[in-house]
């Protein structure tokens, strides 16, 4: 027989693995490409998807590169990001756009999360 502080435990393990689950995956990997695209400034993109970590050669390349920051964050998220960020977009603006970055003189990151939430709730209408 299970003692109440073991199935306390797992209860509580599992209400925190849900909501680390939904926050992590409430939009696709796809759908969140799409909004950092608009984001960083859509077809009149200088760069596109706002990739300046690796050098890409095209639009298609940039996707997939942006693709692959996405997929790589969520498991960053659930493994240890959640423990300082709410949420996984939250994290994934740490690493993908960061506040106060050297190549950001404008300030301009401040705006990024802001503007991708717009755009996945622009989306999801």
């Amino acid at each position: 027989m299970y003692t109440w502080r073991y199935v306390l435990a797992v209860t509580i393990f599992t209400i925190f693995a849900t909501i680390i689950y939904a926050t992590c995956f409430a939009y696709t990997d796809a759908q969140i490409a799409d909004a950092i695209y608009l984001a960083e400034g859509g077809a009149k993109a200088k760069v596109p998807y706002g990739i300046l970590s690796v050098k890409v050669k095209d639009e298609a390349e940039a996707r997939q590169v942006c693709l692959n920051t996405i997929r790589n964050n969520r498991k960053r998220y659930a493994d240890y990001g959640h423990k300082q960020y709410a949420t996984y977009l939250e994290f994934l603006a740490s690493r993908y756009c960061p506040i106060g970055a050297g190549n950001d003189p404008k300030g301009l990151n401040q705006n990024w999360l802001k503007n991708v939430k717009y755009f996945l709730e622009k989306g999801a209408k």
